[in-house]
């Protein structure tokens, strides 16, 4: 109720706001004259009659005093300016030359029918009512005009989506400290000019001149259950009003109960690639997993992490953690502790470099692994050309040396985690990630209690290699975005997909499979960071729009970067039961044979003999062109799956 009355006084405009403290103070003046006679007195007397007492000539004299006083002292100039110490001191100082100027009056000089003391007690009411004035000013109004203040502040948003969880996130941010809430958008004509909340219904259609009228800088995604197709229509069409784009979950992600604000996450770029999830084949799944002894190399990576993750949620008896950084190791063990109920799964982390054949052995004697999901690789392709020795002592010899391990001990199901980058690779890394594709290829005719199979996709969103993290911390630091080409393109998917897809397709093997996961369509680069500078609410800054916000730079490629990347060698992939997974069929070099060459590579890297080591991954992997520096790869010969 005093909030009801406050709103009428703080959309007064600034003069009216002074008379009305002006009024306040003279009306005080009126009255602690009055109280002044009463304690005088002890009785209460009329401020107007022909009676002895005259009190209407301490009001006049009061009001004369006063209010200029308190005018020449600032009390006018701002409603809330005097409060606090700073302010008790200034009405302190103002009411004592009131009061001394009053006392001289009526107390020293005196005047008929006003008693001496009046003179000394109306000057002390007076600074205590004029005081209480102030405070409860600041109180009552202060807090709230301070509110209304930053309510006007705050970005303004609307919520598209005036269903269950439209209202109940604009319910949540009623009180919201980060956005206010102005609207509502919603498909449903119907819905078109209502009022849900106090808020309007408005259609989507009218963003652009809502982003002018209502000052609209946010749109908050409130349909958790639309398709993505839907989704992505949704998004363009805020995308063109040049709007930051914020959503809620997946109705399977968001717990029981009311939806708050903390559920409102940025919208990545993920929502905007790929195809409508397929849920996962949970026999595949688990066949690999449940109740067994399952080892992860590179435990601590991208895809290594989000392995453990997956690879939990089918409850094996123990995961055995292979990771040769500390930190990422006790990142991912801390993080797969915390997840562990009732002691259900034995978390083994250990240290140790997939290169070290003593090490693993003993580790696989140890734990006894059923199955092992070989992650571990150095992947950022411009590091692995300039550190071609060190790549392929990992890359290659690491999966060798950790895939014969497998075999002597017994390891029912080994799965190489590979990239769309060993096919016709321009670069090292693609070439050692072959020359290991080809290595189980070859060890699967010879060892044949151990299935080994090995998974080929794409990059994957959000991983340390990716170019997502690189493009959102660009755009926070106000650009530019480095892009390497305008016409590079590259294959996406989301780590979790990639995951349980890699799972799934090592659960099929037979024995030296290559299998191919189903990224989509290509991605071009160029569109992945103009769209990434739009879901920021932000604009390209070209020759065509010199004064938008993000300009993105051509650096160039990479020493060994392709254009264009491809997923297999030939064109006879082979359908499985998964919809998202196919079966290659890549020609490799026997076993004897191969080995007589690993042999050799292994003597040109302890020689360090680069040019020695590139002739032979030329010999060995087919397709493999390594670049010169400065030379682009115009390959555009790749699959689409």
């Amino acid at each position: 109720m005093l909030n009801r009355f406050a709103q009428p006084i703080l959309a007064m405009p600034r003069p009216a706001k002074r008379v009305v403290v002006l009024s306040v103070d003279a009306a005080l003046c009126i009255l602690t004259v009055w109280l002044s006679y009463y304690l005088r007195l002890g009785e209460w007397v009329k401020l107007s009659g022909d009676s002895y007492w005259q009190p209407m000539w301490a009001v006049g004299v009061s009001l004369l005093l006063a209010l200029p006083i308190f005018v020449v002292n600032g009390f006018y100039r701002a409603i809330f300016r005097y409060t606090g110490l700073s302010a008790l001191q200034t009405i302190l100082k103002a009411t004592a030359v009131y009061g001394l100027l009053f006392a001289t009056v009526f107390t020293a000089y005196g005047v008929d029918g006003v008693p001496r003391t009046v003179g000394l007690i109306q000057p002390m009411l007076l600074l205590l009512t004029v005081g209480a004035s102030r405070m409860l000013a600041r109180f009552w109004l202060g807090g709230l005009y301070r509110n209304q203040l930053r309510m006007v502040a705050l970005p303004r948003v609307l919520i598209y989506g005036a269903g269950n969880a439209g209202r109940q996130l604009a319910a949540a941010m009623t009180n919201s400290h980060e956005m206010r809430v102005v609207g509502f958008l919603d498909d449903d004509d119907r819905l078109h000019g209502h009022v849900l909340n106090g808020l309007s219904i408005y259609s989507p259609a009218d963003l652009p001149g809502l982003v002018t009228s209502l000052q609209v800088s946010t749109v908050l995604l409130a349909i958790p259950s639309v398709s993505r197709h839907r989704r992505n229509e949704m998004i363009a069409q805020m995308l063109r009003a040049h709007v930051q784009v914020r959503t809620l979950p997946a109705v399977s992600e968001l717990a029981q109960g009311m939806v708050s604000t903390s559920d409102l996450r940025e919208l990545d770029i993920d929502d905007l690639l790929g195809r409508e999830p397929v849920a996962p084949n949970h026999i595949l799944l688990g066949r690999n997993i449940t109740d067994k002894v399952v080892l992860v190399t590179g435990a601590g990576g991208s895809i290594g992490s989000e392995l453990c993750r997956q690879i939990l949620s089918v409850n094996p008896s123990t995961l055995v953690l292979i990771e040769q950084s500390e930190f990422a190791l006790y990142e991912i063990q801390q993080e797969l502790q915390e997840k562990i109920e009732d002691n259900a799964t034995l978390l083994v982390p250990v240290l140790a470099s997939v290169r070290d054949a003593q090490r693993l052995n003993e580790i696989f004697a140890d734990w006894k692994p059923d199955t092992v999901y070989h992650a571990a690789a150095y992947k950022h392709v411009p590091l692995v050309e300039h550190n071609p020795i060190e790549g392929i002592r990992n890359n290659t010899l690491g999966t060798l040396t950790a895939a014969r391990a497998a075999a002597e001990h017994g390891v029912s199901d080994f799965v190489l985690i590979s990239t769309d980058k060993a096919v016709r690779p321009t670069n090292i890394m693609g070439a050692s990630k072959r020359l290991a594709e080809m290595a189980l290829q070859a060890l699967a005719a010879t060892a044949p209690k151990t299935r080994f199979s090995m998974v080929r996709f794409g990059n994957v969103l959000g991983s340390s290699g990716s170019v997502v993290p690189k493009f959102r911390r660009q755009i926070r630091d106000g650009g530019p975005i480095t892009l390497t080409h305008p016409d590079i393109t590259r294959y996406f998917m989301t780590i979790p997909e990639a995951a349980q897809l890699v799972i799934q397709a090592g659960a099929m093997a037979k024995g030296g499979d290559v299998f191919v996961l189903d990224m989509g369509d290509p991605v071009k680069i160029m569109d992945l960071a103009t769209r990434m500078i739009e879901l920021s609410g932000l604009c390209v800054r070209d020759e065509n729009n010199p004064e938008g916000d993000i300009e993105i730079e051509i650096t160039g490629l990479r020493p060994g970067e392709k254009l264009f990347e491809e997923l297999l060698i030939g064109n006879n992939p082979r359908p499985t039961s998964h919809p998202r997974i196919m079966k290659a069929h890549e020609e490799f070099v026997a076993w004897p044979v191969l080995l007589e060459k690993l042999q050799q590579l292994e003597s040109l890297l302890e020689q360090r003999n680069v040019e020695g080591t590139k002739e032979l991954l030329t010999e060995l992997v087919s397709g493999y062109a390594p670049q010169e520096p400065g030379q682009e790869s115009d390959s555009r010969l790749r699959y689409s799956v």
